[in-house]
């Protein structure tokens, strides 16, 4: 059943009118609902496409956090062959906030890491919504130098609110897990590309998120921290978190003008949720040009290629 936005009302009415008459039509045959159906779909269609070309910050957040937008565990199963997860840090515990594992893509041997959110109360809790603890962040980490010793590209799927911020996580070095992970990420010797999928938050998608080629599904969002975090510490109100949203410049747009992301894979009308296998056809177009893009290029040249990439963020401004 498809759950829809605040801002999507004038398309959920529609929706729900297309419905009631099928309903309608399955229970007595004989009513003739086809050209009735087609004029309200049609009116859905455009007013969903009104909706969608101007979507505030704010409303890409809510359309990057819908409930229904895949997750890593929906890439991995429509873009992955073989895929054998990882589990542990080798020093502390298993983190399924963190999913880390090798596949293939295309036919080639592949890393694959990332931050699974869940899709019921059940996996949520889980997987703790996606927040990682250290250990999460060791045990990618340890994905990638394995990667980096059998020259194995490692992609990244990033979709957090940020790392868990638990006394427990503190206490065994949340910061210093994250910032080991981010070191790993600038070392390689093998290419690596993180994708922003829903949300990008602080260091908990830096710790992955250090790639030759970063990208950003269009209605994904990246921030040092998030726009009700953001709108308490700036307004000491979160309720402001709408200001806060646009202020902060979070959209795949904005960052791709500031430079600090290389470049937008666009989602269907309606966000992702609404198509998903679209979305899932131009990730796989977007990963395929990235790994052609630096065949035959050394370890050398990968590495600079990355610190280059970084050290020019904002120079430009």
């Amino acid at each position: 059943m498809q759950s829809y936005l605040d801002f999507e009302k004038p398309v959920a009415d529609l929706e729900g009118k297309i419905a009631e008459l099928k309903s309608i039509a399955a229970i007595d045959q004989a009513v003739s609902i086809d050209e009735e159906v087609y004029r309200l779909s049609s009116r859905a269609d455009e007013a969903l496409v009104e909706i969608y070309k101007k979507l505030t910050p704010w409303q890409k957040t809510q359309v990057a956090r819908h409930p229904q937008r895949p997750h890593f565990s929906d890439y991995i199963k429509t873009l992955i062959t073989e895929w054998w997860p990882m589990a542990g840090d080798r020093k502390f515990a298993e983190d399924s906030a963190i999913q880390a594992g090798f596949g293939r893509f295309n036919g080639q041997p592949v890393a694959v890491i990332g931050q699974e959110k869940g899709n019921s109360t059940e996996t949520r809790l889980k997987h703790n919504f996606g927040m990682a603890r250290p250990e999460g962040y060791r045990k990618a980490a340890r994905i990638m130098e394995m990667a980096d010793r059998f020259n194995i590209p490692v992609i990244s799927l990033v979709d957090t609110a940020g790392a868990y911020p638990g006394i427990g996580a503190e206490e065994r070095g949340q910061a210093e897990a994250i910032a080991r992970s981010t070191e790993k990420s600038l070392e390689l010797g093998v290419p690596n590309i993180a994708i922003i999928i829903s949300e990008g938050g602080s260091g908990g998608a830096i710790a992955i998120a250090t790639a030759n080629r970063v990208l950003m599904l269009e209605h994904a969002i990246y921030s040092v921290i998030s726009p009700e975090g953001g709108a308490t510490i700036l307004w000491r109100d979160a309720a402001c978190a709408q200001d806060a949203a646009t202020n902060m410049k979070i959209t795949a747009a904005d960052l791709l003008g500031f430079g600090v992301i290389d470049g937008i894979i666009p989602e269907p009308t309606g966000g992702a949720h609404r198509h998903p296998e679209t979305v899932m056809a131009s990730t796989r177009e977007a990963l395929a040009k990235f790994l052609a893009d630096f065949v035959g290029q050394s370890r050398l040249e990968i590495r600079e290629h990355r610190r280059e990439k970084f050290m020019a963020i904002g120079s430009t401004l």
